[in-house]
């Protein structure tokens, strides 16, 4: 397995995880696809959107991938009136990783980050391992404490 910035991260931190690798393509690179692919429940496969605000800028939101972001909710917690997607060219630009490899952990930059609330309800979640073809299964309060993230209603 190759070992990303996140993983890296994780195991600097002795942070309990664990990695799954799987096949990907350009069309299945969403949640969903790729919860089927690591046999992993769709609420517990978690995707990490970066989003723009008109008054703090970037921002990081992590939510199951059985899910869309509330844009309304999304600006309330993060202070902004308006929010929006970040154009997928400057992906890697902000934050050091591609689309459908973006995980929240590790990002060239520390963003005010965010996860759904009901991530707490899960033991475990899985997020990108930084890289397309690999997720990490990391306990949800250990993502909110590496990452600074809130947990907040989110869709």
């Amino acid at each position: 397995m190759k070992k990303t910035n996140a993983v890296r991260i994780l195991e600097l931190n002795n942070i309990k995880h664990e990695l799954f690798e799987y096949e990907f393509n350009e069309d299945e690179i969403d949640a969903i696809s790729v919860a089927n692919k690591i046999n992993a429940p769709h609420e517990e496969v978690f995707k990490t959107l970066v989003l723009t605000g008109d008054k703090t800028g970037t921002g990081v939101f992590v939510i199951p991938g059985n899910a869309e972001l509330n844009l309304k909710k999304a600006a309330s917690v993060s202070g902004n009136k308006k929010i929006e997607m970040i154009k997928v060219k400057d992906l890697l630009t902000l934050t050091g990783y591609i689309r459908g490899g973006c995980s929240p952990i590790g990002m060239i930059k520390k963003y005010p980050a965010f996860i759904e609330e009901s991530a707490q309800i899960f033991e475990m979640i899985y997020v990108s391992a930084g890289i397309r073809g690999m997720q990490v299964r990391i306990s949800p309060v250990d993502l909110a404490s590496l990452t600074g993230a809130k947990f907040c209603d989110l869709i």
